[in-house]
């Protein structure tokens, strides 16, 4: 029998997530941005989950205004905000979704 080719890097299998209300991005890379965040925030309208955490860390805050510039653009959010100190400081973004 032969063997299977070897995948390479860009044939990624797609990995489910659970729609809890809470997105920790720390183990996405900043491109997967684009179609994860919307995804999400879709997953979340269609199950009711009226709010959404995203955890994006503290960092440089790159990948903040990533998140932010992703939720003025999205007709799901009516209004987003930095986290309290309960939830995430501003390492994190709550999201209110229509």
């Amino acid at each position: 029998m032969k063997r299977p080719p070897a995948s390479s890097a860009s044939e990624e299998t797609p990995v489910a997530l659970p729609i809890t209300g809470e997105l920790d991005l720390h183990t996405f890379r900043p491109d997967d941005l684009g179609t994860l965040i919307p995804a999400y925030l879709d997953e979340c309208a269609a199950r009711g989950i009226p709010t959404v955490r995203i955890i994006h860390g503290k960092g440089t805050g790159t990948l903040r205004t990533t998140v932010h510039a992703l939720l003025r653009r999205s007709p799901r959010v009516v209004s987003f905000r930095g986290g309290d100190e309960t939830s995430g400081s501003w390492g994190a973004t709550i999201a209110t979704l229509r």
